[in-house]
């Protein structure tokens, strides 16, 4: 793959992670192929543009989210149709100034190529808890906090 499509790879994670902070839950749904899946923080899967629509507006009405601080670690090309991103994220909630460590994700993007657009055919949001572990809280919290 070329630089270009790396870039534009990123640039589907981004705008799905500015569609969350600016909770936009019609831009962010369009993110995705037809029949995509979004496997949230607390485990619910929404599939289809439709259902994740569904399912994230009344998240976004009724809680106020905290937006996400994020980071691209790396993205894989698998042949010429499909790229798996991987980033972390954390969250600042609202009236705080600082990362929350217990709302550390690692994020997970199967990206599509569909008629010279990629698109999202799977995003899994995986709580980054690291059970037994604190120093690797602290270092995902603290390469986070640099990023603010």
């Amino acid at each position: 793959m070329n630089d270009n499509q790396e870039v534009t790879v990123k640039k589907v994670y981004e705008d799905l992670i500015k569609a969350w902070n600016e909770r936009d839950a019609e831009r962010m749904s369009n993110l995705f192929t037809e029949s995509g899946e979004s496997i949230g923080f607390d485990g619910s899967i929404s599939k289809g543009q439709e259902q994740i629509l569904s399912h994230l507006k009344p998240i976004f009405r009724d809680y106020p989210t905290p937006p996400f601080v994020s980071k691209i670690k790396e993205v894989k090309f698998i042949g010429n149709y499909t790229a798996i991103l991987r980033g972390i994220a954390g969250m600042i909630p609202p009236n705080e100034s600082d990362i929350n460590p217990d709302l550390n994700t690692h994020h997970t993007l199967v990206l599509e190529l569909k008629e010279d657009e990629w698109k999202i055919e799977l995003f899994q949001n995986t709580p980054a808890h690291f059970h037994g572990r604190p120093e690797l809280v602290d270092q995902m919290t603290n390469e986070l906090r640099n990023l603010i």
